[in-house]
């Protein structure tokens, strides 16, 4: 029925400005998108950015992204969308990136015009006009002042729940600082490129949320405010232009006149605070206490949810964007789908039938011979290279080929159990892995990773899953005050698939395995220095 409501999600990610909307059913409705190369070539990004001739710095045109928002409103309208329906909006930013407003900038977002796209209204207000993002690596000096100030690596991860990285606001507010005075003092306010977003929407400055603001090093993640130390060792009167950070689930107002006017929103659309696209996928993903998802690509990537955060050097521990008393930690590897693959043709004849059948034949626990493998260095630990051990903890340059393939695939599950038992994550009898990525349809590879985690594994439908995250968080912003979960709301959305349960016995043999992985690993990190 064309009148029914539904929630708008939306993603500002790297490549491309995203949107679906969903019913009442939490069925998706409607998707769009809008390709930054492709649809914007005036902009001249590849994939989304701008890598400069130092190769460390990158940034995306600020208008690119409000004008990606004109041109996909500009597509709905057009294709017959109606605005009128929609109860409620959020959405979700690529994590790190910064949006410097100039001074008198709020007023130009007050007063938007009806009669002229975004991105005219507002192409003078920003006093940066190209925001650093999440791959730019050129802060490494602003990153050591920063923990310096704060008393070391170690000290600066227990209050913001990371170390110092390249990437992270902070740091990057620091080198503008550093490096443009000028445009830092007529900054009169500094986003988060969810919270730049939503400032859009609301025709207003909106705060950055408590999850998001997690990526800075600035914020404490237990009292969940700014940390003045944090602050005045990246730039003066720094508080001021970030304004305080709210609850992730936290209605900022409705819609702002702009797009009732020019596209017929409903003036009672709700706009809720917009967060990181971690931990919109988090919310996608509905995890509950116990639960983690272990996204297997490119590069293999963690998600838990944790209530006694323990900081780390490695990983990242975040304020969860569904539950304020919980936390989310995420853990990074470079070495993984490209590794398994490397050994895949190398042993298995570029077969991965080959591979699993291999997989499976061996025993769990490969009699005792374990294996690291890192064809670039990796992020946890920082080694490189093949290591091979033998059940006497000797090294040995070979393995036998069902050996090689289990001891590759054992080693990255026993890694990320370890690392993440590291960051206060507990394993409970209510624990579900949710596995997605290209491996996540091999049973052979998820069998083991259910063996490592004595856990059953599940396999999710992640397409666009920021943008599922935000529409089901818009849903829940307007009934979270009164206590209602984020699981209550979302009851309906399709389960997960159940792929595989822990074979009997399978603790008793990974329990004194795991504790050699991790000796082993010290052993290995050694040797790399």
């Amino acid at each position: 029925m064309a009148t029914e409501a539904c929630h708008l999600g939306w993603d500002f990610s790297t490549q491309k400005l995203k949107v679906i909307a969903v019913d009442e059913k939490l069925r998706v409705i409607h998707e769009d998108n809008v390709n930054f190369d492709k649809d914007l070539p005036e902009f001249s990004t590849q994939g989304g950015v701008c890598v400069h001739n130092d190769r460390l710095t990158v940034t995306s045109p600020v208008l690119m992204w409000v004008k990606a928002l004109d041109l996909i409103l500009e597509k709905m309208k057009s294709s017959g969308f109606n605005f009128s329906r929609v109860k409620a909006l959020s959405g979700a930013g690529q994590q790190h990136g910064s949006i410097y407003w100039k001074q008198g900038a709020s007023s130009a977002l007050q007063n938007l015009s009806p009669d002229l796209p975004l991105h005219q209204s507002l192409q003078s207000c920003f006093s940066v006009s190209n925001s650093p993002v999440w791959m730019d690596s050129s802060t490494t000096a602003q990153c050591r002042s920063l923990e310096k100030a704060v008393g070391g690596a170690q000290r600066l991860a227990d209050i913001t729940g990371s170390r110092a990285y390249e990437r992270f606001t902070g740091n990057q507010i620091a080198k503008i600082y550093s490096l443009s005075p000028e445009a830092y003092a007529q900054t009169e306010r500094i986003s988060l490129v969810s919270s730049f977003a939503a400032s859009l929407f609301l025709g207003a400055y909106a705060p950055i949320d408590y999850s998001d603001g997690s990526g800075m090093n600035l914020l404490d993640i237990h009292n969940k405010a700014w940390n003045p130390a944090c602050l005045d060792a990246c730039a003066p009167g720094l508080g001021k232009k970030l304004g305080d950070p709210v609850p992730s689930c936290k209605v900022l107002g409705s819609v702002a006149p702009y797009y009732i006017q020019r596209f017929g929103f409903n003036p009672h659309c709700k706009v809720v605070a917009f967060t990181g696209d971690n931990p919109a996928s988090l919310a996608a993903m509905r995890l509950a206490e116990g639960d983690l998802t272990i996204s297997l690509g490119t590069s293999d990537t963690l998600f838990l949810w944790i209530k006694q955060p323990k900081p780390a050097l490695e990983g990242h521990i975040l304020c969860s964007p569904v539950d304020t008393e919980a936390y989310m930690a995420l853990l990074c590897y470079k070495n993984g789908s490209l590794m398994r693959e490397k050994i895949r043709d190398k042993i298995a004849f570029g077969s991965w039938e080959e591979f699993s059948k291999a997989l499976a034949s061996t025993p769990v626990g490969n009699e005792g011979n374990v294996g690291f493998y890192f064809d670039v260095m990796e992020i946890i630990p920082k080694a490189e290279g093949i290591h091979r051990f033998n059940k006497h903890n000797e090294k040995v340059t070979t393995f036998p080929k069902e050996v090689e393939i289990r001891a590759l695939i054992e080693g990255q599950f026993m890694a990320k159990r370890i690392h993440a038992e590291k960051l206060g994550y507990k394993i409970l009898p209510t624990t579900r892995i949710l596995a997605t990525g290209g491996a996540s349809d091999n049973e052979a590879i998820l069998q083991v990773l259910s063996d490592v985690f004595n856990a059953p594994v599940y396999t999710i439908d992640t397409a666009n899953s920021a943008c599922l995250g935000s529409a089901y968080r818009a849903i829940h912003g307007l009934v979270a005050e009164t206590s209602v979960s984020l699981t209550d709301v979302v009851k309906l959305a399709p389960g997960p698939k159940l792929v595989a349960t822990p074979k009997a016995g399978v603790a008793q043999i990974y329990q004194p395995l795991l504790k050699r992985y991790m000796d082993l690993e010290e052993q290995v990190l050694k040797s790399s220095k």
